[in-house]
């Protein structure tokens, strides 16, 4: 009986405390039935504008039911933007056994100012509670990133519930939410996973493309990386973690960190969806738009740092252009589709998933949508899905950018081939130009010294003879550089008297060291082979070169120029060129670089001593392609002694005697040649040599039109074909005549070509027309001769 009087008793109690409480305004009664893990309390929450005034707990509660509260109409409610202080009441009854721990949640995480007062309706006890972004983040009640309070409920007791909402400006939102324990470590551990994924995604797909920024330095890379990291900012912002985690003392920045995020990023998207969709060439008045938005966005920025009086305008103001900014990138879309342009597919939906995301976002910002998880979430669920797509197509944008790239480099490739044939063009020009002179020079200035007996003009003729011949080595030099760079060098393998050929190099060198007021000092073996089988021209070169060089570092001593050939078997000998000089020598920090192009000892060389830079490079690729050698012992101050190697093959005693012996009788039994050379010079220079010549008759051709014809009218046995000529050049002619256009008979009449042209090309091309054989101007002589015997005979 006891115990059924006294649940009577209890039973009333509750029933008169929840008539007085109904009486006064709505409840949300907790019961042991059915405790909820998360309810929303708006339908019973009452709340009142009280403007700019600071009011205290007394002056809301004596004031509270005469200014008209008004109850929630709908979760998360919209306050709107605003600086004002809101206050807010609600009733809850624990009408349950047992005492209740609850967590409230009063408003967003961005709330400046949230102040929970909770009343025991019974004792009248206050409980106050604290958080917001406008306090440390350790002097909140409840240390978390949302404006949330941890709360108990006695059992059998009633609780009047007073809060106090103010933000800065930024809309306010109340979404009086209510947790048990389970609730909200579900909830927590939901947006765990969420946020975890959201940032994460973000952090990875920032990282990625500033690493593509960095390896292909474009600068929509750059844009788009600035872009997701700068709305991952605002997202972090808005969900409390910066708050929390980076600025947790508060601060300017960490008040202003939302607009600022969303100025910044808001333009970032401009800047990459102009971009991308190359908005300045396919749509000039979109982009004019684009550039006025960016005014806009860079003046509320201007008003927030300096216009603090305007934050509120300044939040409602990058609400509404980021909307239309989004709206502007969906309008650029849908002109360039109706420009019949190109827009990648993933780049639209990308766009028309984050303007979804974001419109559903601004407008539950703005009241006009009702609040739900979805308009909450909307920018998170837009950004991922956006960047998703985006990121595909940004890959197809690298994928294209390869394309154009290959494509580029296709392109370079056909411009350098054109640019080497316009080199070969050019350089195969320079030494037309500069062997014709040279070739007239050289030839005349020999016919001039054989002829006079005056030693005193002998020796000028000398001078003019070997300045003549370092002219050409010089011109051989670039041209043989070239050929190196072009992989067009070759060796080529004839018979040659070395002897002739070091004695004639001995004699040029003694004259110049002569002029320098040089000994110079001559030492060759005496029974050297007649004849090597081997590169005479390269070797003549290797040799100039070593000499100038000695020459030209040498201001006062001795010049040795020695000879020395051992047998390595009967048919082969080492042929061993040492040349050695008391000159200013060489630094062993230079020694390893001396064979570099373009080099000289020491910069102050360059100034002090004439030449291209080029020789030692020359000599050095020239020895390594007979797979020989060269060494170089030098002392700075003292001198340099360069020793080179070279290996030929010797031809038989026999052989080497007659080809010597027929050499020097110019007896070509009564063969008649035909010269096609336009050049009078030239052709002054081969009658300078012919001349000389037995049993020989010459004829003369301006052109390779006259050649033709000259072949037609006479018994030619042998042309010496110029090939850069007016009217008909030699290679037309040669084709001619091979073609048979001058007589059938004539078709295989052998044709020397005599040319100042000394590329590989030329060569090559010469013997694919039919030509028989090649000598450059200068002319030998001897050599010229020799290969018409050959020929004619």
């Amino acid at each position: 009986m006891i115990v059924k009087l006294q649940s009577k008793i209890e039973f009333l109690i509750k029933v008169v405390m929840l008539l007085i409480v109904t009486n006064s305004y709505s409840q949300y009664i907790l019961k042991s039935d059915s405790l909820p893990s998360k309810t929303s309390l708006h339908s019973v929450t009452a709340i009142v504008n009280y403007g700019a005034t600071n009011s205290t707990l007394e002056e809301v509660v004596a004031s509270f039911d005469s200014k008209a509260p008004q109850f929630l109409t709908v979760q998360n409610y919209d306050l709107g933007f605003t600086e004002d202080n809101f206050w807010g009441r609600l009733c809850i009854v624990n009408t349950s056994a047992t005492d209740l721990q609850y967590f409230l949640e009063m408003a967003r995480p961005i709330t400046n100012v949230v102040e929970l007062y909770l009343i025991d309706d019974l004792t009248k006890q206050v409980v106050r509670q604290q958080s917001g972004d406008a306090i440390p983040f350790k002097d909140r009640s409840f240390l978390s990133r949302k404006s949330i309070f941890n709360i108990t409920l006695k059992s059998n007791r009633s609780y009047t519930v007073y809060f106090h909402l103010k933000s800065d400006g930024e809309v306010l939102l109340s979404p009086v939410t209510l947790y048990s324990a389970e609730g909200y470590i579900n909830m927590i551990s939901f947006e765990q996973l969420l946020y975890g994924a959201f940032y994460g995604l973000l952090a990875v797909t920032a990282i990625i493309y500033f690493f593509f920024f960095v390896a292909l330095s474009e600068k929509i890379f750059l844009y788009y990386t600035l872009y997701v990291l700068f709305v991952g900012l605002l997202q972090f912002s808005l969900d409390g973690f910066w708050f929390r985690y980076v600025t947790p003392s508060g601060g300017w920045f960490s008040d202003h960190a939302v607009l600022i995020f969303a100025i910044v990023g808001t333009f970032l998207s401009g800047k990459y969806s102009e971009v991308f969709l190359n908005l300045k060439e396919n749509s000039s008045v979109v982009y004019k738009i684009f550039v006025f938005s960016y005014a806009v966005l860079f003046t509320i920025l201007f008003l927030v740092v300096f216009v603090p009086s305007l934050l509120t305008f300044c939040y409602i103001a990058i609400n509404v252009v980021a909307l239309l900014c989004l709206l502007l990138v969906a309008a650029a879309v849908i002109n360039l589709y109706l420009k019949k342009c190109k827009v990648n597919l993933f780049f639209t939906i990308g766009i028309c998933c984050l303007v979804v995301g974001f419109t559903l976002f601004i407008l539950n910002n703005v009241g006009i949508i009702p609040g739900s998880f979805i308009a909450a979430n909307g920018t998170k669920l837009g950004t991922t899905l956006e960047v998703v797509f985006l990121s595909l197509a940004t890959s197809s944008l690298i994928k294209n950018l390869k394309d154009e790239k290959n494509s580029l480099n296709r392109l370079a490739l056909v411009r350098a081939e054109e640019m080497n044939s316009l080199k070969s063009y050019f350089l195969s020009n320079i030494s037309h130009e500069l062997r014709t002179p040279l070739n007239a020079i050289m030839n005349l200035i020999d016919s001039i010294s054989s002829d006079i007996k005056d030693e005193g003009i002998k020796k000028n003729c000398e001078v003019i003879k070997y300045s003549s011949s370092s002219l050409l080595n010089s011109v051989n030099d670039i041209l043989d550089f070239s050929k190196i760079e072009k992989k067009e060098l070759h060796i080529d393998s004839v018979k040659f008297n070395p002897a002739q050929l070091v004695e004639r190099l001995a004699k040029i060198t003694a004259l110049r060291a002569e002029d320098k007021h040089l000994d110079f000092i001559f030492d060759k073996p005496e029974n050297m082979p007649l004849q090597f089988l081997g590169d005479e021209m390269r070797l003549n070169q290797i040799i100039n070169n070593i000499l100038n060089n000695a020459i030209k570092f040498t201001n006062e001593g001795c010049i040795t120029f020695k000879v020395t050939v051992v047998m390595l078997n009967k048919s082969r000998a080492k042929l061993i060129i040492k040349v050695a000089d008391s000159g200013i020598g060489i630094s062993d920090l230079k020694r390893e670089s001396i064979f570099d192009s373009f080099t000289q000892n020491n910069s102050d060389n360059k100034r002090n001593f004439n030449g291209l830079g080029l020789g030692l490079y020359i000599v050095k690729k020239l020895i390594d392609m007979q797979n020989g050698s060269i060494e170089i012992d030098s002392k700075l101050g003292k001198g340099t002694t360069c020793t080179v190697a070279l290996d030929y093959d010797v031809v038989a005693q026999e052989e080497g005697v007659k080809a010597v012996n027929q050499a020097v009788v110019y007896d070509l039994k009564g063969k008649t040649i035909l010269v096609v050379e336009d050049n009078s010079i030239n052709q002054m220079v081969i009658k300078m040599i012919a001349k000389k010549w037995l049993n020989a008759s010459v004829i003369y051709a301006n052109n390779g039109q006259e050649g033709l014809e000259a072949v037609m009218n006479n018994k030619i046995d042998i042309i010496l074909m110029d090939l850069q000529m007016p009217i008909m050049d030699g290679y037309e002619a040669t084709q001619a005549i091979r073609d048979g256009l001058a007589g059938a008979e004539n078709a295989n009449i052998p044709i020397i070509a005599v040319t100042a042209d000394v590329m590989e090309t030329t060569k090559a091309h010469i013997a694919t027309i039919g030509m028989n054989n090649y000598i450059s101007k200068p002319i030998q002589k001897e050599t010229l001769f020799q290969m018409i015997k050959d020929l004619v005979d």
